[in-house]
């Protein structure tokens, strides 16, 4: 038996009434979206248009409306906040760097605890016996 003997697709058994079957019995699983009449299309438009214009205007406005001592005060607020990060990934790799030393003496004694072990347990066991050799067979 191959696998396409083994598959089969099963068919829903509604008629073409409704439950999205097409013209063949097949559901449409993906039905096109409806499009919105023009004049919301071109009325989305406008007003998206608007939205960026008005956006613009006040940035350009901004240095009229702000004082400039206080854009000094932000920058010098990020200056300390990138400086704090900087130190918190300083104090973070040298976390990671204590961790991994750690880690790295873990293993090391772990690895001497099983290479004692298994020289005791080469010390302690009773010598296996040596097999005889085989005699070489003649053709």
């Amino acid at each position: 038996m191959t696998r396409r003997d083994r598959l089969q697709v099963v068919r829903g058994g509604r008629g073409k009434g409704r439950g999205g079957t097409g013209p063949q019995g097949e559901r449409t699983v993906f039905r096109r979206r409806r499009q919105p009449p023009r004049s919301r299309r071109i009325l989305e438009a406008f007003l998206l248009m608007a939205a960026g214009i008005g956006l613009l205007v006040l940035l350009l406005q901004l240095p009229e409306l702000i004082d400039l001592d206080s854009l000094l005060l932000l920058s010098t607020a990020l200056g300390h906040l990138i400086g704090g990060l900087s130190q918190l990934m300083a104090g973070v790799l040298q976390l990671l760097g204590v961790l991994l030393l750690v880690g790295l003496a873990l293993l090391a004694l772990l690895l001497l605890v099983a290479g004692l072990v298994r020289l005791v347990r080469a010390l302690l066991a009773p010598a296996a016996p040596t097999p005889a050799p085989r005699p070489a067979k003649r053709r």
